[in-house]
């Protein structure tokens, strides 16, 4: 079992890195392999791509680690990621450690959630669970979000319908009005 392994991962990498042969290319790229008993490691994998409406994502981890008595199972650790929204902004998200599980699609993050969006808003978690597959996220951990004009504290985070609904439970704000500039207060109202 572990050299079926071994082999297909070598072949996974002969793909990755010769010339494209009729246009097949994984999009990403593979980092160096450590084998150490039933653990295969990859080094700074990466993956790019585009999302079935087209738009960009990018995604990097220092390492990502697969147990092959657990192949479901993928530890990833120092993760990145960059995301294109519908509204053209881009989200970036940066996490110490993750579990992704390749059956159910639920990316489990833990440690020092960061998340910075090119329009201005901000977010720490402490843990996250996220459907890949749905598109959605939940947080039983505080949470904190820094917004235009002010900062939210909630003990729960829940975002369903692929980012169109988010619930916070037990929330304090605070809100810092005059922060916004007059251009952005009417950018806010839809003038």
């Amino acid at each position: 079992m572990p050299v079926g392994i071994a082999v297909l991962l070598l072949g996974v990498a002969a793909i990755n890195y010769m010339p494209p042969i009729g246009g097949f290319r994984l999009p990403g790229e593979l980092g160096k392999l450590v084998i150490h008993g039933t653990k295969i490691t990859m080094q700074q994998p990466r993956l790019t791509g585009y999302t079935v409406d087209s738009r960009a994502y990018e995604f990097s981890a220092d390492a990502a680690a697969q147990d092959i008595t657990k192949p479901n199972l993928v530890e990833l650790h120092q993760l990145h990621a960059k995301m294109e929204m519908q509204d053209n902004s881009t989200v970036e998200m940066s996490a110490m450690s993750g579990v992704y599980d390749v059956k159910t699609e639920m990316l489990k993050l833990n440690e020092n959630i960061q998340l910075v969006s090119s329009t201005g808003y901000q977010g720490r978690l402490s843990e996250a669970t996220i459907d890949v597959r749905k598109g959605d996220v939940v947080s039983d951990k505080p949470v904190w979000v820094k917004m235009l004009d002010g900062e939210l504290n909630a003990k729960r985070l829940d975002i369903a319908d692929k980012g169109s609904v988010l619930r916070f439970t037990d929330v304090s704000m605070t809100l810092l009005p005059g922060k916004r500039t007059s251009g952005d207060a009417a950018t806010a109202s839809g003038q």
